[in-house]
């Protein structure tokens, strides 16, 4: 099955950010993943699936700290890599410290397409922290990921956002993810001064601010739907079938754990 999947990179630069791009295609699914290395700095180490193209960056790029946005496997696939093959402390939320120092234990659809990362060790991150010639913030925006984090340079506005933004019309989100909750965590990043984004799967987004501020709206307003429809007794299968009528392939090569479907339950496990 392996060999049925197709992987490639790019490497790039924007606005003094380098950044490595790998994708992973299998069966109509295309999935992609960034990591960025700025200022000494690198954020996420990619997935051990693509690691000849991650682990050659991380060769390249010059830095001496990591900062992970959150635990999951295409952004920490090898922090092991970096770890074994320098000195330098690896930063993650406090949550996901324990877990990720163990085997990882994720569905294989998800093996598949990141491979398996291998454990590490890593540190608590702080609320801020510096780079060569920057004072960031570690911004908590939990919704995606109980402990993901996004990270604000302070002197250039840069804002590198994980897995918070991805696109600004989520159609499919993952079982555990809170619409709510991202919902609280667009509204916390939007508090701050920021323009320039990196997200980890739509790369540089110029004009972030305004991307954010439009997902945020789109979300509010499918919030909206979903309780209105509710309220007028439609069931969450009803509801899903009237806001989500495509279906997905992601859908069934995950076995549900990314569905429509969980976005409506999300909005309405929040409600009550």
């Amino acid at each position: 099955m392996k060999l049925l999947l197709k992987k490639s990179a790019s490497k790039g630069e924007k606005s003094g950010v380098t950044f490595m791009n790998g994708k992973v295609r299998f069966q109509g699914v295309a999935l992609n993943v960034y990591c960025y290395a700025v200022d000494g700095i690198l954020i996420d180490t990619g997935a051990q699936s693509l690691k000849k193209y991650f682990e050659a960056f991380i060769n390249e790029v010059n830095f001496h700290q990591v900062m992970l946005t959150h635990f999951h496997e295409d952004h920490t696939g090898c922090a092991a890599y970096v770890a074994k093959s320098t000195q330098h402390p690896i930063y993650l939320n406090q949550k996901s410290i324990h877990a990720c120092s163990q085997k990882a234990d994720y569905p294989l659809y998800r093996q598949l397409f990141w491979g398996r990362r291998k454990p590490f060790l890593a540190q608590v991150m702080p609320d801020t922290f510096t780079s060569n010639n920057a004072t960031w913030d570690a911004i908590d925006t939990p919704g995606h990921a109980d402990d993901h984090k996004a990270f604000l340079n302070r002197e250039t506005g840069q804002l590198f956002t994980g897995d918070l933004f991805v696109q600004e019309r989520t159609k499919v989100v993952m079982t555990e993810e809170s619409i709510p909750q991202i919902i609280d965590s667009l509204k916390r990043v939007l508090t701050y001064d920021f323009n320039e984004m990196f997200c980890s799967h739509a790369g540089f987004v110029e004009n972030g601010r305004a991307a954010l501020t439009r997902k945020l709206d789109y979300l509010l307003s499918i919030q909206h739907d979903v309780l209105t429809l509710h309220e007028k007794g439609e069931s969450a299968n009803e509801i899903c079938k009237k806001l989500f009528p495509k279906k997905y392939p992601i859908i069934k090569l995950s076995g549900g754990e990314w569905d429509s479907r969980h976005i409506v339950s999300s909005i309405l496990s929040g409600h009550r």
